[in-house]
């Protein structure tokens, strides 16, 4: 079910009402419901993938209950690796059996012997199978290192891992975070189901307006890139970086947003990364519930930067490659992984990756400094740059498009330049709210940022029910 559906859009009121008036004064049928909403939510893509979440629930609970039941060392670290060696092949089966056998052949085919059987499997990828076992995955791997307790409640855990505002596409919780407000009594607050609501609705706006907007003209560049001109394509790729954007940010808003009318608080998921001043910044401002999983539970596991300035250049590039697998079973997906490694050392060396840990662009001040605006223009190119790699089918596309921004004739056709217009008023918006993400307060009189959003919604309305859904971006990874 999607966000953007009109079966979304009745089923979300229907919850909700059962949730706060029907159910409200039992915690368990309330979570019941939240589990039996959920496994509706994820059922109505395929419903024979159900199964992958009840076992993936069903192996982590009774993993973690036998890790902290047991005294002994080595048999926590079995039961361990029985939970990460489930939750990875599960995903390994689905998502990346076809590519090992397809690279197997192509390297058989470098020497000479073309295999004409190749094993590859038909089978469809789950969706947001990459997000559920990394969320059940990092509950065991926390009960393992003592920084959490298991539940003994079933249902709660279930209700955990299959949470449908987050299920498909994050942000990936924690259990530290999201178990103990399943497990506790949660009270309607109107402050938070406003707030809620407004998240909903700007998610939505970047979804509607914006990333379905700007698809075909990026599916339309990216598609014939050979036949476009140098400015077309400097287009396609600023484009892009606003569709993905708006697409994925979108999503998390209209999760987080949704998680709030139920009572529960979820963590961040992006901080205005456009906005950062160097690609240390950016990626604790992107994707942060991936990019932080990986800093807890592979890059730190791995000696993080403690053991010296090599073996921790060998750690970035092992996380950045892995990252960047995860997004897809694709060469290019490691590639873009690789090239931001490779961006992220010289402010890893230089000690400047940390530099903006507590400040944002433009702190206490109307407009960013100078400086300020020439170091995000520059991160912004940077990585947009790597969302051409993210985005084409193969590598070598990748550097003939790079090659044609700057070397094809500038002739400049047909296209709409009015879409340039609206995301600079988008990075505007965006602007307003950049010390909190989640306050949504675009103005400084409340009365000025209700007929804002009253007008947002009227946009979203319009164009909700005029366009074609579409799916999410981050649904295929």
């Amino acid at each position: 079910m999607l966000f953007n559906s009109l079966e979304f859009l009745l089923f979300l009121p229907t919850v909700f009402c059962l949730y706060w008036f029907v159910f409200q004064k039992n915690l368990r049928v309330q979570n019941l419901l939240l589990l039996i909403s959920s496994y509706v939510f994820y059922g109505w893509w395929d419903y024979r993938f159900l199964s992958l979440i009840f076992l993936s629930t069903v192996v982590d609970y009774f993993v973690g209950l036998k890790i902290h039941d047991s005294n002994d060392k080595k048999i926590k670290k079995s039961y361990l690796w029985i939970s990460i060696l489930f939750n990875l092949g599960l995903l390994g089966f689905f998502k990346y059996f076809n590519f090992f056998i397809d690279s197997w052949i192509d390297l058989l085919g470098t020497i000479g012997y073309e295999q004409k059987s190749t094993w590859t499997l038909n089978v469809i990828l789950p969706v947001g199978i990459s997000f559920y076992t990394f969320q059940t995955m990092s509950y065991s791997l926390d009960i393992y290192h003592g920084k959490l307790k298991p539940t003994k409640d079933f249902i709660s855990f279930a209700s955990f891992v299959s949470f449908f505002p987050q299920l498909v596409a994050g942000p990936i919780e924690r259990a530290s975070n999201l178990l103990p407000q399943i497990l506790n009594n949660r009270v309607f607050n109107y402050e938070q189901g406003v707030q809620g609501l407004r998240l909903i609705l700007w998610g939505m706006f970047k979804k509607v307006v914006i990333a379905d907007s700007l698809a075909p003209i990026v599916d339309n560049i990216f598609a014939g890139f050979l036949g476009f001109g140098g400015l077309e394509l400097w287009l396609g790729m600023i484009y892009f970086s606003f569709q993905i954007y708006c697409d994925f940010s979108g999503y998390s808003d209209i999760a987080i947003g949704t998680s709030k009318l139920f009572g529960f608080e979820l963590m961040s998921n992006f901080k205005f990364p456009y906005f950062s001043r160097n690609i240390g910044e950016f990626w604790r401002r992107w994707h942060i519930s991936l990019s932080t999983w990986f800093r807890d539970y592979l890059y730190i596991p791995l000696g993080g930067s403690k053991e010296g300035t090599w073996s921790s250049i060998r750690n970035i590039f092992i996380i950045f490659i892995v990252s960047g697998f995860w997004h897809g079973a694709n060469w290019t997906f490691i590639f873009w992984g690789i090239f931001h490694a490779i961006l992220f050392l010289p402010s890893y060396i230089l000690k400047s990756n940390r530099k903006y840990v507590n400040t944002t662009i433009g702190q206490d001040n109307l407009l960013p400094s100078i400086k300020e605006f020439f170091q995000s223009i520059t991160t912004y190119l940077l990585v947009s740059f790597g969302w051409i790699i993210f985005r084409n089918n193969t590598i070598y596309d990748s550097f003939i498009y790079i090659k044609k921004m700057f070397f094809n004739e500038f002739p400049f056709s047909s296209f709409n330049l009015n879409f340039v217009w609206i995301c600079i008023g988008f990075i505007f918006l965006e602007y307003q709210i950049k010390e909190n993400q989640k306050e949504l307060v675009f103005f400084k009189h409340k009365k000025s940022n209700d007929f804002f959003f009253i007008l947002l919604g009227l946009l979203v309305a319009l164009l909700f029910f005029k366009e074609v859904e579409t799916s999410f971006i981050y649904f295929q990874f």
